[in-house]
């Protein structure tokens, strides 16, 4: 750990000469702030050796904070690539396409910021479909087709506020500063749900106004109440961009505040009267986010699941082998081909299924402990390997005489060791 922390300067390094640019100043610089972020497990080594190294050196500048989050786990389980339990993101992007911004938000919105969480895919589609597509996208959506279908797209003017017209634009103006100051805190968790708050007041002030209700009775309330919604609307365009960068973009495109003197900047927000002024037209409504089948989800629960009986396959152990036995000892064994004839569910048994086994020598009854892996229907016929000589014994009342050879594989299936060739005839031995 004392040379590991140098890797991040050669990096800035190797960086900087493949785009032609100066490395030192942002190691150097006083105007450079340097931030760490790391994992609970490494603030020694960012908080007093890494930092001991640069002041010695005395040329490099000191971290001037260092946040760092607690562990992210993945459905119960520690994140672990060796072993293929985590979320890939080549992988994510093409099973998931255009949802880039949903995992940001949903790891944002369930940082490890003051203790381990969880990321689990329900809490993902919850994220998704009751946040992103139900709050936030919801209102964009209704603004945008209600500008379109009263006023062809374009921002109408307002009439005299009302008290809650007053309130719902200067609770507005408190956005910018308290998700900024969430940022700048590295409290990103607490600023994405400020977000989501923004967009909440937003859907509460269309609900309780009901725009589609007065249009009849009052066109002039109605085209204060689309002004309003649309400034909401420009002041998420901009505060969203941290978080969902990509739906940042697109709504401001929606809006048609791309790269205009239209798009403001995130310390006006909070000064600024008038965010889209009346006349201005928007473009068409866009879906920003679409909603997340359970289908989607069972799919990525199906492909952990397979990756852990995967692992477990290949980390179990063979059993070791068993003391040697004299070859007398296994002559003792009288093992022979027979087949399954009927096959019941033991009575008040889970595990117990009652066979009639045709041995060749006789049909008799052997209690198989198959009756979680096996339905009674799916193992008559079946040609099986039988232990003939093995002491009777009484099982749940039901005397059993024999035993089924079985084996299990590494994923804990139940497998019938019987012989290929259905040509041989129950009651030969097997030596």
């Amino acid at each position: 750990w004392f040379d590991a922390p140098i890797g991040y300067i050669s990096s800035t390094k190797e960086w900087a000469e493949r785009v032609g640019k100066d490395w030192e100043p942002y190691w150097k610089s006083q105007e450079t702030k340097l931030v760490h972020f790391i994992g609970k497990d490494n603030i020694v080594f960012h908080c007093i050796i890494f930092p001991s190294m640069l002041k010695a050196e005395g040329s490099f500048i000191l971290p001037e904070n260092v946040p760092a989050n607690e562990f992210l786990n993945l459905e119960g389980n520690k994140l672990s690539t060796s072993k293929n339990w985590a979320v890939w993101l080549h992988e994510y992007l093409e099973e998931f396409p255009e949802k880039q911004d949903v995992l940001r938000y949903a790891l944002t919105a369930n940082a490890p910021e003051t203790k381990d969480n969880d990321f689990t895919w329900k809490d993902f589609q919850a994220r998704n479909n009751n946040e992103l597509v139900a709050i936030l996208g919801n209102f964009i959506n209704r603004v945008v087709v209600l500008t379109h279908k009263y006023y062809n797209g374009l921002v109408p003017q307002h009439h005299a506020f009302t008290d809650v017209d007053k309130e719902t634009l200067a609770a507005l103006k408190t956005y910018p500063n308290t998700i900024g100051t969430s940022i700048e805190r590295y409290r990103f968790r607490e600023g994405s749900q400020e977000l989501m708050n923004l967009a909440r007041l937003g859907n509460k002030y269309l609900a309780d106004e009901e725009p589609w209700k007065k249009i009849k009775e009052d066109e002039s309330r109605v085209e204060t109440i689309m002004y309003v919604a649309l400034q909401i609307a420009s002041a998420i365009a901009t505060v969203s961009e941290p978080f969902l960068p990509f739906t940042s973009e697109k709504l401001k495109r929606i809006l048609n505040i791309t790269s205009s003197a239209l798009e403001t900047s995130w310390n006006e927000l909070a000064t600024k009267d008038i965010l889209l002024p009346t006349g201005h037209h928007i473009n068409a409504s866009e879906l920003l986010f679409s909603k997340i089948e359970d289908a989607e989800i069972e799919a990525q629960l199906a492909k952990l699941e397979a990756n852990k009986k995967a692992n477990e396959a290949a980390n179990k152990t063979v059993e070791p082998q068993k003391d040697t036995i004299t070859y007398d000892d296994f002559a003792k064994l009288d093992i022979r081909v027979g087949t399954i004839l009927e096959a019941e569910k033991m009575p008040k048994a889970k595990k117990l299924l009652v066979l009639k086994v045709d041995t060749g020598l006789d049909v008799r009854t052997i209690v198989s402990g198959i009756a979680e892996s096996f339905t009674p229907e799916e193992v008559v016929g079946k040609r099986v390997t039988v232990l003939v000589n093995l002491a009777p014994r009484a099982l749940r009342g039901v005397d059993s005489e024999g035993m089924i050879l079985m084996t299990e594989t590494p994923e804990g299936k139940l497998v019938f060791v019987n012989p290929d060739d259905t040509n041989i005839s129950n009651g030969l031995k097997i030596s």
